[in-house]
C-alpha cells in the first residue's frame, strides 16, 4: 500500500481516525490516535513526534523527542474502535540523524531478515510460533509493604468443583487434564472461535486452535508459518486481539507462562525453518531427515539457547515454568518427537517443505521482534562457526538418572541467569548491526533493576507457611 493508497483505504471505509501503534523494549504496543484529515503523506517520511523518555527502557528526559515513521503497508481497520479507526505501525526513527532507532524492536527484526540475505545462507526465514494463554473470569491482586496477594478464578478451575454455582454442572478440566477434550468439557470452543475469525478478518490465516493441558481455560491457537517481520507484526496483533476478544466477553486472558501453582504452565514452542528462493535447505540425509546445514543451525540455537532465553522466557515467572515434571522442555538437547527436548525435530511429515526446528524453550511473554531474530542469529552463527553437528537424544529423559541425567545441559534456572549469559554471549547477536550494544545493555539494566531485584526485595507468601512461627 502507497501512501496515496493508505488515504484511499481510509476514505473507503469512512475512517477519519488513524490509530498509530508500535512496539517498546519488552514486546508491548504503544498507540496515539490523530485525526486523518490533519494527515499527509509525509508521516510516511518525516514520522510523527512523541516522548521516548516516557518508553520503557528507551531515551533519557534530556534527550526524549522522538519520531514514529509509520508503514502504510501495515494498514488495518482496528476491530476494537468503537468508530472506524485506519492502524498503522510504525518504525522509530532519531529525530537529528534521521537513522533507524537503536531500540526499536521492529527495526532489529528488519536489519535481521536483511543481514540472512547478505549471509548468502538463505532468503528467508519462517517462523511458526504456538503461543499459549489462560483464559480467566477474574484476576486480583496486590503487592505494597504489608500485602503480597494474587488471585485467580476460572469457571472451569478444577478447584472449583465444589462451588455452590447454581446449579454446579461439573465439566471442569481436572490439573493436567484439559488437552483435547471436547464440550462440554471444552467450554472455551466459541470464545476461542470468535478470536480466531477476528485473526482471520485481519488477514492472519490460523492453522488450529483447542483447550490446552492446563485446567482453568488455557488455550492454544496456532498461527500459520509466514515471514519473520510480517510474523513479528502479526503477533502482536495476535495478543491485542485474543485480550480483547476476552474482554468483550468479560473474560480476561493472561500470556503469563505459570499463573497457577503445580499445573502446566503456557509455553510458545516456535518453529523456524530457512530457505533459499523457493527451496527449502532444511531438509537433507541426516538425522531425522535434516541437512548438515541445518543440524549446524541447531548446535547454533543449543549452544546459545541461555543467552537467548533473556529474550524468550523474560520474566521471572518463566522458570515457574521451566521446571522438570510439567512437559517442559528444560534440557539442551536435539531430538525428534520428544517434547522433552529443547529442540525438536517434528515428524508428522516427510515433505521436505515441512522440515523446521521446533524451539520449544519460549513463553508467550517473549518480545517476537526479539527473539527471532535473536534465534535467526543464533543459526546463522552455528553455520558460520561450522559448529559440530548436536548429539540426538532419543530417550525419554524424564526417566534418566544419575550421571547419564547430570551430563544433560540445562536452561538457565531463574531470570537472573538467564540475563548474566545475554550479558556474557550476544556477539553473535551483534553481527552486522543487528543488535545494538545500546538495546541489549538496556534490556539487561530493566530486567536487573525493574524485576529481579525488586522481586528479590519482597518476602513471598510462600515464605509465611514456611517461616512466621520459626
Amino acid at each position: 500500500m502507497t501512501p496515496k493508497e493508505f488515504f484511499e483505504f481510509a476514505e473507503k471505509h469512512n475512517a477519519k481516525m488513524m490509530d498509530l501503534k508500535f512496539c517498546d523494549m519488552l514486546g508491548t504496543w504503544q498507540h496515539c490516535s490523530y485525526p486523518i484529515e490533519i494527515l499527509g503523506e509525509d508521516i510516511f517520511t518525516d514520522g510523527l513526534g512523541f516522548d521516548g523518555s516516557s518508553i520503557r527502557g528507551w531515551q533519557e528526559i534530556h534527550e526524549s523527542d522522538m519520531l514514529a515513521v509509520c508503514d502504510p503497508a501495515t494498514a488495518l481497520i482496528d476491530p476494537f474502535f468503537a468508530e472506524p479507526t485506519v492502524s498503522v505501525l510504525a518504525n522509530i526513527v532519531d529525530p537529528q540523524t534521521r537513522q533507524p532507532y537503536g531500540k526499536c524492536p521492529r527495526t532489529i527484526a528488519k536489519k535481521a531478515a536483511e543481514y540472512l540475505k547478505k549471509s548468502g545462507i538463505a532468503d528467508t526465514c519462517y517462523i511458526g510460533p504456538e503461543p499459549e494463554f489462560f483464559i480467566f473470569d477474574e484476576v486480583r491482586y496486590e503487592q505494597n509493604q504489608h500485602t503480597g496477594y494474587y488471585q485467580v478464578d476460572s469457571i472451569e478451575g478444577a478447584w472449583n468443583s465444589a462451588r455452590f454455582e447454581e446449579p454446579n454442572l461439573g465439566y471442569k478440566p481436572s490439573y493436567k487434564g484439559g488437552y483435547f477434550p471436547v464440550s462440554p468439557t471444552d467450554t472455551y470452543h466459541d470464545l476461542r472461535g470468535a478470536m480466531v475469525y477476528e485473526l482471520m478478518k485481519l488477514g492472519i490465516r490460523v492453522e488450529a486452535h483447542h483447550h490446552e493441558v492446563a485446567t482453568a481455560g488455557q488455550a492454544e491457537i496456532d498461527m500459520e508459518f509466514c515471514e519473520l517481520t510480517k510474523m513479528c507484526d502479526q503477533y502482536m496483533w495476535y495478543k491485542y486481539t485474543i485480550k480483547n476478544v476476552a474482554k468483550q466477553n468479560e473474560k480476561t486472558v493472561t500470556f503469563m507462562p505459570k499463573p497457577i501453582f503445580d499445573d502446566n504452565g503456557s509455553g510458545m514452542h516456535v518453529h523456524i525453518s530457512l530457505w533459499k528462493g523457493d527451496e527449502p535447505i532444511m531438509a537433507g540425509d541426516g538425522y531425522a531427515g535434516m541437512s548438515e546445514l541445518a543440524l549446524k543451525g541447531i548446535a547454533g540455537l543449543l549452544k546459545h539457547a541461555p543467552a537467548l532465553l533473556a529474550f524468550g522466557a523474560p520474566t521471572t515467572n518463566s522458570y515457574r515454568r521451566l521446571v522438570p515434571g510439567f512437559e517442559a522442555p528444560v534440557n539442551l538437547v536435539l531430538s525428534a518427537r520428544n517434547r522433552s527436548a529443547a529442540c525438536r525435530i517434528p515428524m508428522y511429515s516427510n515433505n521436505p517443505k515441512a522440515k523446521r526446528v521446533e524451539f520449544r524453550c519460549p513463553d508467550s511473554t517473549a518480545n517476537g521482534y526479539l527473539l527471532w531474530p535473536a534465534m535467526l542469529m543464533a543459526m546463522i552463527d552455528g553455520i558460520e562457526s561450522d559448529l559440530p553437528l548436536p548429539k540426538p537424544l532419543d530417550k525419554n529423559i524424564y526417566e534418566l538418572q544419575g550421571e547419564e541425567l547430570a551430563n544433560i545441559p540445562k536452561v538457565p534456572g531463574t531470570l537472573g541467569e538467564s540475563i548474566d549469559a545475554l550479558e556474557a554471549d550476544h556477539a553473535f547477536m551483534t553481527a552486522g548491526g543487528v543488535f545494538g550494544e545500546s538495546l541489549i545493555q538496556s534490556f539487561i539494566n530493566w530486567k536487573r533493576e525493574e524485576e529481579i531485584d525488586p522481586m528479590a526485595l519482597r518476602p513471598h507468601p510462600y515464605e509465611f507457611h514456611l517461616y512466621y512461627d520459626s
